[in-house]
């Protein structure tokens, strides 16, 4: 079915973020892999071609567009190209909405342009070791001293944990407040008692530095408080719809490329002296993810449009993200099985997308939490 939520804008934009990767990205994220962790460079380049802070204003050296379906194009392409690695959608479409909309003027002009440049990198900060969805068990806390907070805690699975210049920490600023006694922190590169662990050894996704992080007695000014002191619940609730869009979106079109690179494998694979797409097991398997992706993408493109006008809401959200991602994970495990042993083998892209897509289902609200949130919905 012909998608008709683009226009010709976004498929120049496209066509922008695929020169980007086959230039900037591709040939060097084998060694990024090894590495554990991308190159900085990258990050620089990114800035320079225009692909991060699309959303932030011009004044502040963004892009100045907050249609959504941009976003949209950097998570189909970035998938279809098998590099989760830059993780440019967590910068801009986590991170960069909580700059934008709760910075004050002072905190947006010492950071947005950085942001956009690529010289900051950028990390949210909320699963701690014993607390994961659940935020009233968020042990790390931000003491008042006047004219700085004293910040002690740890963090875990920080996605760009190991690079980043900037940390938006959540820490319980009112102890007895439960989840509404939650802040958001800014903690920067080089603060004292600031620390980091172990860049996390993931069963995918290598190349995306996921860090522990340590604050011991960290001393973080006053003016480094984003949004309301105690508002970090609904901060958090605000934006989780569009980071939950993006882990959707990156899902269907992961689903989808698998498909893709699946048929034309049974095309050319014999097996008893024919090709796999004869046997009628093999075109009943395609038969049926095609349909799978088929209806998802119907479903996802509504939401991106919905979204880009402002009118996607929670429940919608977590509908796209738990279908999308399942989706993601179900047709990663067909299409392994039938690549049959090369399936296994890290040179097939099938491999890779099977191990980088596990997470999917996890991180952002797992499945069961976005099941819940669509049962209260419903049932109160």
């Amino acid at each position: 079915m012909r998608r008709e939520i683009f226009t010709d804008e976004h498929e120049a934009f496209r066509a922008t973020v695929r020169t980007f990767l086959t230039k900037e990205v591709l040939p060097h994220y084998e060694q990024w892999e090894k590495d554990g962790i991308v190159s900085r460079e990258a990050w620089l380049a990114a800035g320079r071609q225009g692909l991060l802070g699309l959303a932030v204003p011009e004044e502040y050296g963004g892009g100045g567009n907050d249609d959504f379906r941009y976003a949209a194009v950097l998570a189909e392409e970035f998938t279809r190209a098998g590099t989760p690695g830059l993780a440019v959608g967590l910068h801009n479409d986590i991170v960069g909405p909580y700059l934008t909309s709760l910075g004050t003027e002072e905190q947006k002009r010492r950071w947005l342009p950085g942001f956009c440049s690529g010289e900051i990198i950028t990390a949210v900060a909320m699963t701690e070791p014993g607390a994961g969805s659940d935020l009233q068990g968020i042990r790390t806390t931000a003491e008042d001293r006047g004219d700085h907070w004293v910040l002690n805690g740890s963090k875990t699975f920080i996605s760009n944990g190991i690079l980043a210049d900037l940390v938006v920490v959540v820490a319980k600023t009112t102890p007895e407040g439960g989840a509404h006694g939650l802040s958001l922190l800014v903690v920067e590169r080089g603060a004292e008692g600031f620390e980091r662990g172990r860049n996390l050894d993931k069963i995918g996704q290598k190349s995306q530095d996921t860090a522990e992080l340590f604050f011991n007695d960290v001393r973080v000014p006053k003016e480094n408080l984003l949004g309301e002191l105690d508002g970090a619940f609904i901060h958090l609730m605000t934006n989780l719809a569009q980071e939950r869009m993006a882990i959707a979106v990156a899902g269907i079109a992961a689903a989808e490329h698998l498909l893709e690179i699946t048929t034309a494998y049974v095309k050319e694979r014999e097996a008893f002296g024919r090709p796999l797409a004869r046997l009628q097991h093999i075109r009943f398997e395609i038969a049926e993810m095609a349909t799978e992706c088929a209806v998802t993408r119907a479903f996802l493109d509504r939401c991106i449009a919905d979204h880009a006008k402002g009118e996607l809401d929670a429940v919608h959200a977590s509908m796209a993200k738990w279908w999308a991602t399942e989706l993601q994970k179900r047709a990663a495990d067909r299409c392994l099985q039938l690549h049959g042993g090369y399936g296994y083998m890290n040179e097939y892209r099938v491999a890779r997308a099977f191990t980088d897509g596990r997470i999917q289902t996890i991180y952002g609200g797992t499945t069961e939490i976005m099941k819940e949130i669509i049962g209260r919905s419903l049932l109160g």
